[in-house]
């Protein structure tokens, strides 16, 4: 009788547990635990199967399914679907979706600092930028700077350098700028206005049709990849490089810090180890896709492709340092965060110089 007391009150106390927790009866008949599944939103800024950019968001969420065995079901809305590109922060940020995935200097008019999160021109390549994210403290002060709007930022992928974009008249000089109308945000627009041209905010959906129609003179967007599938060069004739306003895009995504809390510490780690492997993923498969689409581009399109001249890149590169100077001046936050991204930049263009950049220049 001791025993049968024992036994019944063991098992309800097991009855009582997680309430996150169910069972259900398998073929033998016995009860086996059932785990809590959760059904996310991820939004983002790209259009909906945008190589590279909007495919990432969708290999995430596969892979995280896979990772969890079932347990983390995210379904991805590309720009305009559930909320507009540039409402994607907002929107993370009240619980409207989890997860987002877009590029910190689209908010920079809510954040001035959060820019250097993603590209800072003249500055810091892919690689030297996740060595700061990973090693340097950048990841640190990122997510202090959103703690503030329950958010949770990581690296959601890297373009690497950029082409300095597409152009429908030759750039021979300075003055080639003036009233130039061009699609390019963070710092490069603040750049370019600076040196008299007018820069214009438009998500990347609405890029080609600005192009084409005339709103905008010029547009920067990424690389011979996702340009080429843009169809940018039948919209442009001349296509700039280097890309001086985006070294490095480091894209991220954002988790709503409540909906980050409510998971076991097993999902949050699959979530931080699959969005590494998404931002490695990302560069490596532009560093293997804009070659062949730069050929295409040339050869069956007869793109020109052509240099800035030097006095243009010596104005934007005069331009630039007050001008990301000047947001460091926000608060003490902005400040430490310019003084950490600079500190790395001076030392690791230090090595480079001996490393990277002298055997690039010795290869060439």
């Amino acid at each position: 009788m001791r025993l049968l007391i024992v036994v019944l009150g063991m098992m309800a106390i097991a009855g009582c547990g997680n309430e996150n927790v169910s069972t259900k009866p398998v073929a033998s008949g016995e009860p086996v635990a059932e785990q809590k599944v959760y059904n996310w939103k991820l939004i983002t800024t790209w259009p909906k199967n945008l190589p590279a950019l909007g495919i990432a968001p969708e290999t995430l969420a596969k892979n995280l399914e896979i990772m969890s065995n079932g347990r983390l079901k995210i379904k991805v809305y590309g720009a305009g679907e559930l909320v507009g590109a540039f409402e994607v922060f907002d929107a993370v940020s009240q619980g409207t979706a989890e997860m987002g995935h877009g590029a910190s200097y689209y908010w920079r008019g809510k954040i001035p600092i959060a820019a250097m999160f993603a590209a800072v021109p003249f500055g810091m390549t892919a690689q030297e930028t996740n060595g700061w994210m990973q090693y340097g403290g950048g990841i640190e002060l990122w997510r202090e700077l959103y703690e503030p709007f329950g958010l949770i930022p990581m690296v959601g992928g890297n373009t690497g350098v950029q082409m300095a974009g597409w152009f429908n008249k030759e750039i021979n000089s300075v003055e080639d700028l003036k009233g130039l109308k061009m699609r390019i945000p963070g710092w490069g627009g603040e750049v370019l206005k600076n040196v008299g041209g007018i820069p214009v905010a438009l998500p990347g959906g609405e890029v080609y049709t600005a192009l084409q129609t005339g709103v905008i003179d010029a547009t920067e967007w990424i690389g011979p990849y996702n340009d080429l599938a843009l169809g940018l060069h039948t919209a442009a004739k001349y296509y700039y490089y280097p890309g001086w306003h985006e070294p490095s895009a480091s894209l991220e995504a954002l988790v709503n810090k409540d909906a980050w809390d409510s998971l076991p510490a097993d999902l949050q780690m699959m979530i931080e180890s699959a969005t590494r492997m998404m931002g490695q993923d990302m560069l490596s498969e532009f560093t293997a896709r804009n070659n062949a689409a730069l050929k295409t581009l040339v050869n069956e399109y007869g793109v020109e492709v052509r240099r800035l001249p030097d006095d243009v890149l010596a104005a934007f590169k005069e331009a630039t340092q007050s001008v990301v100077a000047k947001s460091s001046k926000d608060n003490e936050l902005s400040k430490r965060i310019y003084d950490s991204y600079m500190a790395f930049l001076a030392d690791v263009q230090k090595y480079h110089s001996i490393s990277e950049q002298a055997y690039m220049n010795v290869r060439d």
